[in-house]
C-alpha cells in the first residue's frame, strides 16, 4: 500500500498530511484524505485507489446525491464505507423543493413567484456552514472517530468526501485539523484551495445543471456551487470558537476524550 497522491477522475483530492502544527511539526501523511465525489474515477483512478493506503471512505452526501452519482470503487479489495448524510451541506431541502416547483411547468406567473422564492432562500456560504454545524455534530464526531480508530489492520487511511469536496468535507476537515492543533492559517488556506481545484471543467458542469432548472447564475449561486472564500470557513470556525473550540464541539457530538487523544495521535504522531 502506498500514500495516495492523486485519484484520476477527481478534481479536489488531496492528503491533509504535511500541514503545520501550532506546537511545531506537521500532520502525518497517509492518514486523512479529502476529495470530491468518486463517481467519475477513471480506470487509472480505480487502480490508484486500490493501490493506496485508503481503507475507509466517509460519504457526506445525501441518499439522492448518491443515487444520482454512485461512487466508483475498485472490486479488487474491500473498502469500509460510512454514509453520514448532511443535508445542510447540499442545496437545502427547501431550495430543492423550490427548484422542482419552479421547473414544474404551469402558470408563468406562478413559476416566476416560485423562482423568486428559491432565490430568496439561497444562503451565504457562511450561513450554510453555521447551519451545518448546528445540526451536524454527531456526523462530524463520527468522522473523527473513524479516523481515530482505523488502526487495526492496513489499509487504515480515511478518505472523506461529499459532492464538491468543499463544503461538508471542508467544514469536517477543518474541525478535525483544528482540534489537533493545525495552524489556523493553514486550515483556511487548505479550504480556499478547493475553489482553485474546482474552477473550470467541474464548475462549468455544475453551473449547467443549475441552469437546467431555470435558475439565473447569480454570484450567490456561483459561490454556493464552487467558491471557497476564506470568510466562509473563518465564520464557521468563529462559531465553533465561541462554543469552546473544535475539540469541544466534536465531543458535544459524542467523541470521547480517549478518541480525541487517538485522533491527535493519528494526525500528529503525538
Amino acid at each position: 500500500m502506498t500514500t495516495a497522491t492523486s485519484l484520476q477522475g477527481t478534481f479536489n483530492f488531496r492528503d491533509t498530511g504535511g500541514m503545520p502544527l501550532a506546537a511545531g511539526g506537521t500532520t502525518t501523511p497517509g492518514v486523512f484524505y479529502r476529495s470530491d465525489a468518486l463517481s467519475s474515477l477513471t480506470q487509472t483512478g480505480l487502480e490508484e485507489l486500490a493501490a493506496s493506503d485508503i481503507g475507509v471512505i466517509v460519504d457526506f452526501r445525501t441518499p439522492s446525491e448518491r443515487q444520482m452519482a454512485p461512487d466508483r470503487l475498485p472490486v479488487s479489495r474491500p473498502f469500509r464505507v460510512a454514509e453520514l448524510p448532511l443535508l445542510e451541506g447540499a442545496v437545502s431541502g427547501l431550495v430543492q423543493q423550490g427548484l422542482q416547483s419552479a421547473a414544474g411547468g404551469g402558470d408563468p406567473a406562478e413559476q416566476a413567484k416560485a423562482l423568486d422564492a428559491v432565490l430568496a432562500q439561497i444562503p451565504s456560504l457562511g450561513e450554510l456552514y453555521v447551519g451545518m454545524l448546528e445540526h451536524g455534530a454527531t456526523s462530524f464526531a463520527e468522522l473523527a472517530r473513524l479516523v481515530a480508530n482505523a488502526t487495526t489492520a492496513p489499509p487504515t487511511a480515511v478518505l472523506v468526501h461529499c459532492t464538491a469536496g468543499k463544503d461538508r468535507t471542508g467544514v469536517g476537515s477543518a474541525l478535525l485539523l483544528d482540534a489537533v492543533g493545525v495552524e489556523r492559517s493553514a486550515i483556511v488556506a487548505d479550504y480556499t484551495s478547493s475553489g482553485e481545484h474546482l474552477a473550470g471543467e467541474w464548475a462549468e458542469r455544475m453551473y449547467g445543471m443549475v441552469a437546467q432548472y431555470g435558475l439565473p447564475l447569480t454570484d450567490e449561486i456561483k459561490d454556493l456551487v464552487a467558491a471557497t472564500p476564506a470568510s466562509a470557513i473563518e465564520r464557521a470556525l468563529e462559531w465553533v470558537d465561541a462554543r469552546g473550540g473544535s475539540a469541544a464541539y466534536l465531543q458535544s457530538g459524542g467523541l470521547t476524550g480517549a478518541e480525541l487523544a487517538a485522533l491527535k495521535g493519528r494526525l500528529t504522531g503525538a
